[in-house]
Order: structure tokens, then C-alpha cells, then sequence
């Protein structure tokens, strides 16, 4: 086994920094895996009473990515895609919409949003480390730190992975812990294309 083969692998000896955003990437690329190269149907399956889909989650974590990233990290709005996306502040807008939405823009959504996460968490971590206070403050005025929005991040993955589990074996009985050596999300499902408003 090599990096090459699976560079999602958080190291086995590093900082703290490493292994928090290593926890992350892991979960961020088996999530991807588990909902990659479907169509619309695929995205869109449900199992018994619940109302998830694999679509609806990669569009929820979408906007958790970047609402964590730029709202919660520095304050700033969210921005670009999601301010022409109509969203009505409905707190289940990103599973019920995404119903809506094609295979590709889900896909796009997803991966623009994880690429922009990346970034901004990076420059965050490169300019002050995990004790650094973030804007998200609780009522009594206390702020969370860099630290604790990632740790939320890696809660966040770590229970919508499991149900993206169940999820794609309902699908086509996709298993497996992790992606095979070497995977890569799909070129045809990770190509930008234009939101819908």
C-alpha cells in the first residue's frame, strides 16, 4: 500500500492539524465514493420510511461545506452558488431541492464546494492553527475554534457516510469500508456545469 494508491489515508504519525483534516479528507472521499457515478434515479432512491437520498446529501453537505468554511469560519455570507439558488431557509430546502437538480449539478455542487472548503480551511489553518477563535459564537458571547468547526465537519461526514452506506447498496450493492486503490470520482459526474436558480 501506497500513498499513491489511497491518499485519502490520514497519516500515521503527524500533528494534530494532519490528523483532523486526514479524519476529514477519509470521510470526505468515502462519502464521494459511496454516491459517485449515478444517475438520477440512483440519487433519488429511498429506503422504507425515511426521505434521504444519496442526491440530497451530497447537496447537503455541499452547503455545510460552505457554510462552515465562510460563515462560520470568518463571517462572511455564503455566497456564490448558493445566493441564486432560491433557497427558502426551509432547513430541509437541500434534501427536498435536490430532487430537482441533474446528476451533474449535484456533482458540481459538491465537489466546488469541497475544493472552496479546502481552501479557506487551509489558509485558516496556515494563519493561526486549531486554538485560533472563529466568528460562530454560542449565545453567551464565547467563540468556537478552528478545532471545533472541524471536529463539527468530521461529526457531520461521519453520520451522512453511514447513511450513504445503507443508501448505495439500496442502489446497486455497492459495500465496502473504503474506496479501492487508486479510485477517483467520476470525470463525467465531477465536471462543472451551471446551478439552477
Amino acid at each position: 500500500m501506497t500513498n499513491s494508491d489511497y491518499p485519502w489515508e490520514p497519516p500515521l504519525a503527524g500533528t494534530e492539524a494532519e490528523h483532523l483534516v486526514g479524519a476529514l479528507d477519509r470521510l470526505r472521499t468515502t462519502f464521494r465514493w459511496k454516491a459517485d457515478d449515478l444517475d438520477a434515479a440512483g440519487l433519488q432512491t429511498r429506503i422504507g420510511a425515511s426521505s434521504l437520498t444519496l442526491g440530497g446529501l451530497l447537496k447537503h453537505l455541499a452547503a455545510q461545506e460552505d457554510y462552515a468554511s465562510s460563515t462560520k469560519l470568518s463571517g462572511e455570507p455564503l455566497g456564490a452558488p448558493w445566493d441564486a439558488t432560491g433557497w427558502d431557509g426551509d432547513n430541509d430546502w437541500e434534501f427536498t431541492s435536490a430532487a430537482n437538480d441533474t446528476p451533474e449539478q449535484l456533482y458540481a455542487l459538491w465537489d466546488g464546494a469541497v475544493e472552496r472548503s479546502r481552501a479557506r480551511l487551509d489558509a485558516a489553518l496556515a494563519d493561526g492553527g486549531l486554538d485560533q477563535l472563529v466568528h460562530v459564537s454560542w449565545p453567551d458571547g464565547r467563540h468556537a475554534s478552528l478545532r471545533r468547526l472541524l471536529c463539527d465537519l468530521i461529526e457531520e461526514y461521519g453520520r451522512h457516510t453511514g447513511h450513504a452506506d445503507l443508501l448505495r447498496e439500496a442502489v446497486d450493492g455497492l459495500v465496502g469500508e473504503d474506496p479501492p486503490a487508486g479510485w477517483h470520482a467520476s470525470a463525467s459526474r465531477s465536471r462543472r456545469s451551471s446551478w439552477p436558480s
